[in-house]
């Protein structure tokens, strides 16, 4: 996969694109993608990726912007399995988001990209105020010269069709099943590990604190999660507080991830953390040999958890 904001000499003899924010790479938008190959594989030609940063809300109407799924490098991590697909991020500016649809197509589709084919998803709105869906940008095709596919939804389990913002919701309320069934794979983040108060070595339960990649990462409520964390160490299994610490009076927001079979130095180091499954609520407990107690259960449910992920 190749990223490059500003030209890709790889397209000389044209390319068959999808546009879009593409935010969490669900399973919808790998079906888009999957389009992509198949049309550029046929055509002979790349397949390119043409994404944004930052989200088109942040800078049409900031107040509805929503947090991220996979925001900057996760969703480059999201595509890495996608096939031989090239990726090129726009920034995102008032001036593009001023394009007509068919200005946006002419401008950067075409002169730029070398469009020959344009791949969209049912739902798709090119161009200012999204004016250009499916039906304008088969026009535009018409007269261009380029053909246009739409990709029908892709349905999840629930027969609705998988979206984004539908995600966003199952992660807002700790529904991690359905958004791991609508991702393929588990909710995750990425961050860095930093220096804690050393609370969690005293109660025989070390952990590392995690400060995210991103400050507009979409977190789900407050709890105890089996957690999957990868770094260049490996890969290792634990919990995680995500959270206040109640008990201790500390209401402020942390990142607290007890990893199962391992020790040392982490401060610095670059971790990925898959969120597999909700434990419990925070809780404060009346004492610290309750909350001992009750980590020593969360440690078994999470291993459990961990053997059925």
């Amino acid at each position: 996969m190749t990223r490059d904001d500003l030209s890709l000499p790889q397209l000389a003899a044209g390319s068959v694109i999808t546009v879009g924010t593409f935010d969490g790479v669900h399973l919808g938008h790998r079906d888009i993608l999957r389009c992509v190959a198949q049309r550029a594989a046929a055509l002979g030609v790349p397949g390119l990726l043409v994404t944004f940063r930052p989200h088109p809300l942040d800078v049409v109407n900031p107040t509805a912007a929503p947090m991220l799924l996979t925001p900057g490098e996760e969703q480059l991590d999201a595509l890495a399995d996608s096939g031989p697909l090239l990726v090129s991020v726009l920034p995102f500016t008032p001036s593009l988001a001023s394009y007509s649809a068919e200005a946006f197509v002419s401008e950067i589709l075409v002169k730029r990209y070398r469009l020959r084919a344009l791949v969209v998803g049912h739902d798709h709105g090119l161009g200012r105020g999204r004016q250009g869906d499916a039906g304008t940008l088969r026009t535009i095709g018409e007269k261009r010269g380029f053909e246009v596919e739409v990709v029908r939804p892709t349905l999840g389990e629930h027969g609705l069709p998988i979206s984004s913002s539908a995600v966003r919701t199952s992660i807002a309320h700790g529904d991690l099943a359905h958004a791991r069934a609508a991702l393929g794979r588990p909710y995750s983040f990425r961050g860095t590990v930093v220096t804690g108060d050393g609370r969690g070595r005293d109660l025989g339960y070390p952990t590392v604190n995690i400060r995210l990649a991103s400050a507009r990462k979409l977190l789900p409520p407050p709890g105890v999660y089996a957690v999957r964390a990868a770094s260049r160490r490996g890969s290792f299994g634990g919990m995680m507080n995500l959270g206040p610490r109640p008990t201790f009076g500390d209401y402020e927001l942390s990142l607290e991830v007890h990893l199962f079979d391992t020790g040392g130095d982490w401060y610095g180091e670059g971790i990925s953390v898959e969120m597999i499954r909700r434990l419990r609520d925070t809780t404060r407990f009346p004492n610290v040999d309750a909350l001992i107690e009750q980590l020593g259960r969360d440690a078994a449910d999470a291993r459990l958890a961990l053997t059925q992920a």
